[in-house]
């Protein structure tokens, strides 16, 4: 009995929430069971009163403000734990176009995908600031660089995971889940795509864009972070090279004027690019260590998938041995009783 459970981080959504909730629908192509799932990210309003008034079946209630992307990974635990098949985030604001969701979930269901993401029209939203849709792009072409994957909407929170790659994902900036998601599915060698979807109209401003200074600062921190946590050989390496090349220029400078005799009063260039090439083989040892550090972070993460997977179904910790005369399928743990 396939089940599909589509969730929503709320913080303080009790104006906004009924529309979005009004607009879900409860049966989807493809699936026996359509659930609705509020994590409640510390509200102080009545967003889970009205919640409950509105016919959500399942509530998680964080004791305090997380921030996104603490919620959104508390939503798919809960989610997992309640047996849903798919996954469906999207935003209590309403911005994601609800009648969209069978084609969000389609190909999960065609088994064309394990993650899927919902393209918005980014040019075409009117109350987007040119800044706020230039960064849209921008973080879309970061997760491409990253992840080799090609997603035309990385920051669209609208998406559908399977319960495959649920387990897999583990977001670690405080920010926001979106980029980092993608990031790791083609990392992990997740199918994943995105599929056009539409949006509502405007009915309040983001929680996450503040005010356009934060945004882009945060944007600037979040890309910064992913490329030293997912890519740290590249972005170390390249902090070496843009320090190393005027070092190596200034010493060319230096030697070419020792060598015409006027090598006396530029004794500066040399102790400058030593400075430079020091700092430049750091950056370079840095990233040598950042890199084994990046293998122990996937060695945990295999940990963790393996802790949830055997959580979530007991019977089975992922990993089956075949008995060859026999032909069936034999489970660690039915192993131990037998033996």
């Amino acid at each position: 009995m396939p089940k599909l459970i589509i969730q929503i981080p709320c913080l303080n959504e009790e104006e906004t929430l009924p529309i979005t909730l009004g607009d879900l629908p409860r049966s989807v192509p493809g699936f026996d069971v359509v659930e609705w799932l509020i994590i409640d990210d510390g509200s102080t309003d009545r967003t889970v009163e009205i919640a409950r008034a509105h016919g959500v079946d399942h509530i998680v209630s964080l004791p305090h403000n997380h921030g996104l992307a603490r919620a959104f990974m508390a939503g798919l635990e809960a989610a997992l734990k309640l047996g849903a098949d798919v996954i469906v985030n999207t935003d209590a604001d309403n911005q994601y176009d609800a009648s969209c969701i069978p084609d969000l979930v389609r190909p999960i269901v065609e088994r064309k995908a394990q993650i899927v993401i919902g393209a918005r029209p980014i040019t075409e939203i009117e109350h987007f600031s040119p800044i706020k849709k230039f960064l849209q792009l921008f973080g879309s072409w970061v997760v491409k660089v990253a992840s080799d994957t090609v997603i035309a909407d990385a920051p669209s929170g609208f998406r559908a995971i399977h319960r495959d790659a649920a387990i897999r994902l583990n977001v670690f900036s405080p920010y926001t889940y979106t980029l980092e998601t993608i990031i790791q599915a083609g990392r992990k060698d997740i199918p994943i795509m995105s599929v056009p979807i539409r949006v509502n109209g405007y009915l309040r401003p983001s929680r996450l864009v503040k005010s356009i200074s934060s945004y882009v600062w945060r944007s600037i921190v979040t890309v910064i972070r992913i490329f030293i946590v997912y890519c740290p050989m590249r972005f170390f390496a390249l902090c070496s090279a843009v320090t190393a090349a005027p070092g190596l220029l200034m010493i060319g400078r230096f030697f070419y004027h020792y060598m015409i005799g006027i090598g006396e009063g530029n004794v500066q260039s040399l102790v400058l690019s030593g400075a430079l090439l020091a700092l430049s083989g750091i950056f370079l040892m840095s990233g040598f260590l950042a890199e084994l550090i990046s293998v122990n972070r996937i060695l945990l993460e295999e940990i963790r998938v393996r802790q949830l997977q055997k959580e979530l179904d007991p019977r089975d910790s992922g990993v089956v041995f075949r008995n060859v005369n026999k032909d069936v399928a034999i489970t660690p743990n039915q192993m131990k009783t037998a033996g």
